[in-house]
């Protein structure tokens, strides 16, 4: 095993940067945006909102998605072995979730079913933070996962995509 996935005895599990404690945030973080959105579309307001607020969920879930499969996943299938068949389901969430990232972003709230597909990813999303945090987190902890080493490289990773976001919407505006 790799030192990184392995508990070190020296490495504080509580450290600001913990995989888990980052990925719950982003979890926290997410389903508030998902309940803005719902306020927008039951006051009825502009579309335009709606798709500012849709595509800051849809650039957080990529984000999000991209350092769990990149970093945790691999992090977690290498301590949990056999009982990896946790990460799997979690990969096909990911791939529902993309189809309907992709779609909301290819859309416009006054297009059909606009609203119904965020609506949807928000349901595929809580879903899967429920078997995230009540399944997948526990075993990896009881595992042995080094959560504080990881959580270090997962938030470089996250501020090194959210800053690639950043300069492709800078660019976008120059070009406009």
């Amino acid at each position: 095993m790799t030192t990184s996935a392995k508990a070190k005895k020296s490495a504080p599990s509580n450290s600001a940067n913990d995989a888990i404690k980052l990925l719950m945030s982003d979890h926290k973080d997410v389903k508030a945006l998902f309940k803005q959105f719902d306020g927008l579309v039951e006051g009825e307001n502009s579309g335009e909102e709606k798709q500012a607020l849709a595509e800051q969920i849809c650039q957080m879930l990529t984000v999000h998605a991209t350092v769990e499969e990149e970093l945790f996943y691999p992090a977690a299938r290498e301590v949990l072995g056999e009982d990896e068949d946790l990460v799997d389901e979690a990969d096909i969430g990911h791939a529902s979730a993309k189809d309907l990232i992709a779609q909301i972003q290819s859309s416009s709230p006054d297009e059909d079913h606009y609203d119904a597909k965020v609506k949807v990813l928000g349901e595929y999303i809580s879903h899967h933070v429920q078997e995230e945090e009540g399944e997948m987190f526990p075993k990896v902890k009881k595992a042995g996962l080094d959560s504080a080493t990881l959580g270090i490289d997962m938030a470089a990773r996250k501020d090194q995509l959210m800053a690639e976001l950043r300069g492709e919407a800078s660019a976008d505006l120059t070009r406009a």
